[in-house]
């Protein structure tokens, strides 16, 4: 790892920085030679000052090292400045500075990438749409990008995958947290032949303010998006949202209108999402 990649990363790693902190830093010192230098008398953009907490993460070698053990651990480190890093997701607004990865990251270089999400309480109709849709879009090389979160999420990653497909799961938390438990096994999986992602270094604990977050990469790294199903207040809304922030296709499922599960997919429906009855509803966007 080169010496401004392990810079950004340790300062990732440090409590109290977000994303504009960062950004502030890297205006002042763009190729970070002055990090271990930095005080809490430094201000950047007058608004940002260091609070102690981050200064002592700042000069810890418990945490440099936990980052030199990230390759033993199959754990890529994926800085917004490296080839690897998504191309789409990198015109999102406040796209992620770190993401860690564990499985192929070749999978992120994919031209065709397609986010299913949907409600974690889903029916036998959510589950039939997937197994329907799935065979052609997987045929046509689109990788599956969800949250690996119970329901809709777990159905899109197991038929990707059953079908021969690529998936690639983009989690709340960090690798070493994996949420729910029951997909333990699933994503242990996807980490040997497929990718799972976070923002958040390996050893953070699943909060629940990251899982609406995560929404923000799920849809950021991919071409469309595809509701299947959405109560009215679903957290698949609110990934919907960001694609259509973004400028991406917005896909949904049409459902029975007294589903609860419905109700969501066919407001956005309403609202512009492209009604999707066959593959090649989305198919035709996502290559135009």
């Amino acid at each position: 790892m080169d010496d401004f990649k392990l810079k950004l990363t340790h300062l990732h790693h440090c409590r109290g920085i977000g994303w504009k902190t960062i950004l502030n830093i890297l205006k002042a010192d763009p190729e970070l030679r002055r990090l271990y230098q930095l005080s809490i008398n430094d201000s950047f953009q007058t608004t940002t000052t260091l609070s102690s907490s981050t200064l002592h993460d700042l000069h810890s070698n418990l945490l440099l090292e936990k980052i030199h053990h990230y390759h033993n651990q199959n754990v890529h480190i994926i800085t917004v400045f490296d080839e690897d890093y998504p191309v789409l997701l990198k015109e999102t607004y406040q796209p992620p500075w770190v993401l860690y990865a564990k499985g192929d990251i070749s999978l992120l270089r994919n031209k065709l990438k397609l986010a299913v999400v949907g409600s974690r309480q889903c029916n036998q109709y959510g589950n039939e749409a997937i197994q329907s849709l799935f065979p052609k879009l997987i045929e046509n090389g689109v990788v599956i990008v969800s949250g690996l979160a119970a329901g809709i999420d777990t159905i899109a990653h197991q038929t990707a995958i059953r079908l021969g497909g690529k998936t690639i799961g983009v989690i709340a938390g960090g690798l070493n947290h994996i949420y729910p438990e029951s997909n333990k096994a699933l994503s242990l999986d996807m980490m040997k032949n497929h990718l799972i992602i976070s923002e958040y270094p390996p050893h953070t604990k699943p909060e629940r303010w990251q899982f609406p977050l995560r929404n923000r990469i799920i849809s950021g790294m991919s071409n469309g998006t595809f509701i299947v199903q959405a109560k009215k207040k679903s957290g698949s809304l609110i990934t919907a949202n960001y694609a259509v922030q973004e400028g991406r296709e917005v896909f949904a499922l049409p459902g029975n209108m007294f589903s609860p599960y419905s109700i969501g997919t066919n407001e956005l429906i309403q609202q512009g999402a492209k009604l999707v009855q066959t593959p090649d509803d989305i198919l035709e966007e996502l290559t135009y």
